[in-house]
């Protein structure tokens, strides 16, 4: 679903760069601590991931 969500962002915020790589290093934490067994710091970092994706896309 995030990289769904990634590819509209970019089409619609060609301009919002910093916040389309701050929503994937957080993404890649998200699967970093998934992997690790942190469930809850993979859930924090995904939904900040999610949360920055739609804000470019609504807005």
């Amino acid at each position: 679903m995030f990289e769904e969500n990634l590819q509209r962002a970019k089409e619609i915020g060609k301009h919002q760069n910093n916040i389309l790589e701050l929503a994937v290093q957080y993404y890649q934490d998200a699967k970093y601590y998934l992997e690790k067994g942190d469930y809850f710091t993979a859930f924090g970092c995904i939904n900040y991931a999610h949360g920055l994706l739609d804000a470019i896309i609504k807005f």
